[in-house]
């Protein structure tokens, strides 16, 4: 028996519909979901009539209108209430679905899950928070980008967060916590890091103090907590470097001979180093502190990472994510 509907924006990413119908039915060989798929109903089907599927497992909803990334959030949200990413929002608010996904306007998204799903108590503001490959673990960086300007207390929020996230869908018991910061000190930073560590280490949690950004790609530290202006500026300085370090090793390999020998010999090592810093392999990014699972998958997500994200819906589902930072937060 089915206990979960996931709802995913048709409309939503680089490759919508395509990408995204294609990421649904991979979806439901993986797991016992049923998907309302939301956006322009005849360019969903067009795709959908390419596969062979459970019809009974992925529906249709029709809604007329898109929200584009270069659209004002807020006013977009008012303005097109029967586009892809607000009519999907509304079913879970409604409980007519258990969580939302889509690849769309991550500013869109954020609004809307802090309008149309509201903020859980004691939550006063919905973060983004991405798992990240490191050398030794995952870890996550919170907030990555949804609030660029903090308050003390916000950070804290955070942290209680990602731990509920990290203990329940990862599952690392007591995981570590450290503050991004520009030196390891406790003294060191801002006027926020400042006043924000003392809160952090006297919360009960495994904090470790301080950590400057040349420390976070070894994964010790399983959450990073920061603002979202510093945690969306690592975040992209983090996939440039790792999208560089591919290009220039593909330039040398292919640069004489004897490299591109030595590279088909490597080539299972290199394989294994791209699959860990794959987004896809990770789907999307979770907006923790909504009323509702909401999750936000890459721009660029091909149909693996629409599968993934997927997946990543169900086991917040499946490990009730939303009440348990319900009950942390109390």
């Amino acid at each position: 028996m089915i206990k979960i509907i996931i709802v995913v924006d048709g409309m939503g990413g680089d490759h919508a519909p395509k990408a995204v119908v294609e990421g649904c039915v991979k979806a439901l060989q993986d797991a016992d979901i049923k998907i309302l798929i939301t956006g322009r109903e005849d360019e969903i089907k067009a795709e959908l009539s390419k596969y062979k599927y459970d019809e009974d497992r992925i529906s249709v909803i029709h809604t007329q209108e898109v929200i584009s990334p270069n659209e004002a959030p807020v006013m977009a949200l008012r303005k097109k209430k029967d586009s892809s990413l607000v009519r999907g929002l509304n079913l879970v608010k409604n409980g007519e679905a258990d969580a939302f996904l889509s690849a769309g306007s991550t500013g869109a998204l954020m609004a809307g899950a802090t309008l149309i799903l509201g903020r859980i108590k004691g939550v006063d503001r919905v973060a983004l928070a991405p798992v990240m490959p490191g050398k030794n673990a995952p870890f996550m960086v919170i907030d990555a980008g949804a609030n660029v300007d903090c308050k003390p207390e916000y950070l804290l929020q955070f942290a209680r967060m990602g731990k509920v996230y990290f203990e329940n869908v990862l599952g690392t018991s007591n995981p570590t916590v450290g503050l991004v910061n520009i030196g390891a000190e406790e003294g060191k930073g801002n006027e926020l890091t400042k006043a924000a560590y003392p809160l952090l280490k006297g919360s009960g949690f495994n904090f470790v103090g301080n950590v400057e950004p040349r420390e976070v790609s070894n994964g010790d530290v399983s959450i990073l907590v920061c603002d979202g202006f510093v945690g969306n500026t690592l975040l992209k300085m983090y996939e440039g470097v790792a999208g560089n370090i591919f290009s220039m090793l593909k330039s040398e390999i292919m640069g004489s001979f004897r490299s591109k020998i030595g590279g088909l010999l490597l080539k299972p090592v290199f394989d294994r180093f791209k699959k860990k810093f794959d987004y896809a392999e990770y789907g999307g990014t979770a907006f923790l502190g909504a009323k509702g699972i909401c999750i936000k998958a890459h721009g660029s997500s091909d149909a693996k990472a629409f599968k993934n994200a997927i997946l990543q819906a169900k086991n917040c589902f499946d490990n009730d994510i939303v009440g348990k930072i319900e009950n942390e937060l109390k």
